[in-house]
Order: structure tokens, then sequence, then C-alpha cells
């Protein structure tokens, strides 16, 4: 193994951590929808998705080569400028798990290796045509692809199933989705554990152990594997209940679809060395198998937070990284001072997480997607709305029942008393 010093160590550990919570705040790009349909108990799920994990990450190493050598310049890069980038981003998936929103992981790690290494050495020390032509553009096409490619999935599935009795047909594309799932999980691993490969290389070649343009190491890839193999075996599951229930209610045809479609455009993105979200690609896979069924519904207000989130996961990433990388400027004692802070943050967030459990137990106990509470649009329309009269040629008065029918629930709560005239 290649000579490595104290720093070196505390970097890669901290980039293995950094895996290992990639794993768990993507399992559910994987499983949630097949967790959600019930075409796999939920333990059982995330066992499955963790072994393909595993094994996705020994099938290639193309983007590990752009985290490594094209995102960032390597001359100039110090370990202290990758521990930054790692600080930024284990906190923003942390933060982003506790509240159940599916933020990618991978922008979290380029952003704060883009913060961390504009802190250290200027912006110039950042390719902005890498940053542009396989992080930014990516981002912005995988869900649009994916979305119309499962929409157009979904409606072709209800076509052909159509043809056969449901009930043959549910049980068919529930073992579909069990293989669709299985190929999400392996595209994970050949997208997302190359993500950390790609860090740790990069530490590896600014550290000075090994050459620069170096491959990653077998024990780089092995670690790597291991690592988000194990996250994703303890299932995140607050993300989990969002993808499967939270943004729409799918059926096992809807499932099938979403994820092929998710895994296709992975494959796709790690074959050309596209630094792809995999959560960007399979969250737009399930809105638009969502709307592939007729009657089928997305929760916008939900999707709406979950965009805000993929906007903020760059720049406040960067932010953290960037403040990290500063306090580091101080010596030994600087970068301390950062291990302290991840560490209590971590624990904090945990102890918060304690809170309200979700586990395997209650994963799919959430509010159907059809169920969201009337807008401020529709509960004004409602409000004006003529109440419904009884039948012509009658006198019968409107009921309390007919006005309650008519108006939401949140509009018939008891006003305030005016003020005395």
């Amino acid at each position: 193994m290649e000579h490595i010093t104290l720093l070196l160590g505390i970097v890669i550990i901290t980039a293995l951590v950094f895996d290992f919570t990639n794993g768990f705040h993507d399992t559910a790009n994987a499983m949630a929808t097949t967790i959600s349909t019930g075409a796999l108990k939920p333990k059982t799920a995330v066992a499955m998705s963790a072994v393909l994990n595993l094994v996705g990450a020994f099938m290639s190493v193309e983007v590990a080569k752009t985290i490594s050598k094209g995102l960032v310049n390597e001359e100039g890069i110090q370990p202290e400028v990758i521990f930054a980038a790692l600080v930024g981003a284990i906190l923003w998936n942390l933060v982003t798990w506790l509240v159940g929103l599916p933020s990618s992981s991978s922008h979290a790690l380029m952003g704060g290796l883009i913060g961390a290494a504009v802190a250290s050495a200027g912006i110039g020390a950042v390719n902005g045509s890498v940053v542009v032509t396989k992080v930014l553009i990516p981002a912005i096409a995988a869900p649009l692809v994916a979305g119309v490619a499962a929409y157009l999935a979904a409606k072709v599935t209800y076509k052909l199933g159509g043809k056969v009795g449901e009930k043959t047909s549910t049980k068919g594309y529930r073992a579909g989705q069990i293989a669709s799932a299985g190929l999400v999980s392996l595209a994970h691993g050949t997208n997302d554990a190359q993500k950390t490969m790609g860090i740790i290389t990069l530490a590896l070649i600014a550290g000075g152990a090994i050459a620069p343009d170096a491959n990653p190491p077998v024990w780089v890839i092995v670690s790597a594997g291991m690592a988000i193999a194990l996250g994703t075996y303890l299932g995140g599951w607050r993300i989990i209940r969002t993808m499967g229930k939270g943004l729409t209610d799918l059926q096992p045809q809807q499932g099938f679809a979403a994820q092929t479609s998710a895994a296709n455009v992975i494959l796709a993105s790690s074959t050309l060395g596209f630094s792809l979200s995999t959560t960007h690609a399979c969250s737009g896979a399930v809105m638009g198998a969502g709307l592939g069924r007729k009657g089928g519904v997305v929760r916008w207000s939900t999707a709406t937070r979950m965009f805000i989130a993929w906007g903020l996961t760059l720049p406040a990433a960067a932010l953290v990284a960037s403040g990290a990388e500063l306090v580091m400027r101080t010596g030994d004692v600087g970068v301390a001072a950062v291990a302290v802070f991840l560490v209590a943050a971590c624990a904090a967030i945990w102890f918060i997480s304690r809170r309200q459990v979700v586990d395997h137990h209650n994963v799919n106990d959430v509010q159907p997607a059809g169920a969201e509470e009337p807008g401020v649009v529709t509960t004004a329309m409602a409000a004006v709305a003529v109440p419904p009269i009884a039948a012509a040629g009658t006198t019968a008065a409107v009921t309390d029942e007919d006005l309650k029918a008519t108006i939401p629930a949140a509009t018939t709560t008891p006003a305030a008393p005016a003020a005395a005239v």
C-alpha cells in the first residue's frame, strides 16, 4: 500500500464515511418503488441493493476519473482541501436525510470540492468546462430524460397489460420490478461508488502517495464498494418513504417503468463518464411514471421542496467546505477543530432523528399522494362556488352537509370574531 500520512488517513476515513452516507441516502433510488408497491419486503430489498451496489463498484472507473482528474486542477490541491470538501458533502447529506428529501450526494461532493478548491487556490483551480458539460448539463437533462422515458414506458405497460387480467399483470410487473430494481442498484454502484474512489484517488495524488494521472488502486475500489454497500443495507428509510409514497402513488406497472428508465439513463451516463446524480434520474423517473397512469397524480408540494433542495445542494456544500478550508489554514488546531465540529454535527443530527423514528416497520405509513391538502387557489374557488341545489321543482334547503362537501375543511375553520363597530 502507498505511504499514508496521518492527515491523509483521516481524509480517507472521512471519504469512506461520506460513501456510507451516500449508500443509505440513495437506497431509495433503487428500492423505494419496489418497497412501496410490495414487490419486496423492506429488509430484503435493501439487502439485495447492497450486494448489487458492491458488484457495480467493480464494473467501471470512468466516473472516478472524472472526479480525480477533471473537476479540479490537481496542482496545488492539498489533502486539507479534500477533507473540507467531504465535510460539506457529509453534512448536506445528513441534513437532507433528516428532513426526508432525496437530494444528490454526487452534487454535494462536487459542490464541496469546488468550494474548498476555490477557497484554497482561487477560481482558477476549478475546470469550468468540465463542471458545465459533465455536471450541470447532466443535472438538468437526467430527470427530464428519465421522466419522459418513464412516462412513455408507463403508458406502454398499461396498454400491453390491458390484454391480460389485472391480477396476472400485477404479478408479472412485480417480478419485473425486482429485476429492474436490481438493475438500478447495479447502475448506482457503477456511478456513485466511483465518486468516492475518485475523491480518495485525488487525495492520494495530492498527498504524493501515488503518481498524478493514476487510476484508483484496487484497495480503494474495494473499500469504496464495501462502504456504499453497508450504507445501502442500513437503508435510508426517511428518503425511501418520500420516494415511494410521498411523491406519487405507484402501481407495480409504474414502478417497473420508473426503475427501468432510470437504470438505462444511469448506465449510459456511467459509460460516458458523466458524474450523474442518480437521485435526479430516479426522482424524475418516479414522477414521470406517476403521470403515466390515467388518473395518476404527483404531489407537487413535495416535488417543489425537492427541487429547492436540488438547487441548494451545490452552493450549500460549497459554502460549508470553503468555511472549513479557511479554518484549517490555521494548522493542526484548525484541522482538529473541523474534525470535532463534523463529529458533533453528525451526532446532533442523529439524536434529532430519534425523536421520530422511520424504519422498515413504518416506511410505507404516509399520506397518499392524492390526499394532498388543497392549495390557495383551490380553497378560494371552493369558497365562492355555488352550493349544491336541490333537484329541480323542489324547495329543499341547502344543508350543512352540502356546504361541507363544497368547501374544504381548511375553509370551514371559524374565523376570529370581528371587532365590534
